[in-house]
């Protein structure tokens, strides 16, 4: 890819971006199952359709400054499968009781609105369009509006794909390739979010 390329897709970015003042880089975890190989064929614990979010973490940027200026990190306390599978916690590094003692979707919802209220004229972004959908489902689970319903959702990897050639697609590989120091756990909620935002900050530095 030329530079005059690169040059014309990160002036696109900007321009999606100008509206705003602040940009919240989120990512979740959720509910899952995998059968191993080691193991016999079973049906999966959690279906695909009935994934709940389980953490969510919000890192808000200030595009004015391009410095972090807040965080948001909750557990969140799943419905319908509320007891995590081997395989969801060794992914995620999630404790049982992580999720026993945290508050349900729609309780984190109304914290989490309270947050945002301190940093409004945002949009919000993540690696990849899982989130999102996950936001969706939690949304249509738990009969109640999403939890960053009306704000426009942006997909950094395809930010970063125009811009980088033969980028890997995980996240972790994604930090490292840029030669940025990879911040915290691996599937961990609040640690993706900050090195989503890294990602987000060395793009538009």
């Amino acid at each position: 890819m030329s530079i005059q390329a690169k040059l014309l897709h990160l002036q696109s970015i900007q321009n999606l971006l100008a509206p705003y003042r602040y940009l919240y880089c989120v990512d979740l975890e959720a509910t899952c199952d995998q059968v191993d190989e080691s193991e016999s064929p079973r049906p999966l614990a959690v279906v695909p359709d009935q994934m709940e979010t389980i953490e969510i973490g919000l890192v808000v940027i200030d595009l004015e400054s391009l410095e972090i200026v807040d965080e948001f990190q909750r557990f969140v306390r799943p419905q319908i499968n509320p007891t995590l599978t081997a395989f969801c916690k060794k992914l995620t590094s999630i404790h049982q009781a992580d999720v026993d003692g945290a508050r349900t979707y729609q309780e984190v919802g109304q914290e989490l609105a309270a947050f945002i209220a301190r940093h409004t004229d945002a949009a919000w972004a993540s690696w990849g369009d899982y989130d999102a959908r996950q936001l969706e489902r939690d949304a249509g689970l738990a009969a109640c509006p999403s939890l960053l319903s009306g704000l426009q959702h942006f997909n950094v990897r395809k930010w970063h794909k125009g811009l980088y050639d033969n980028q890997p697609k995980g996240l972790k590989q994604t930090v490292e390739a840029m030669g940025l120091a990879w911040q915290g756990t691996y599937h961990r909620g609040i640690d993706d979010a900050r090195n989503v935002a890294s990602i987000v900050k060395e793009m538009l530095d």
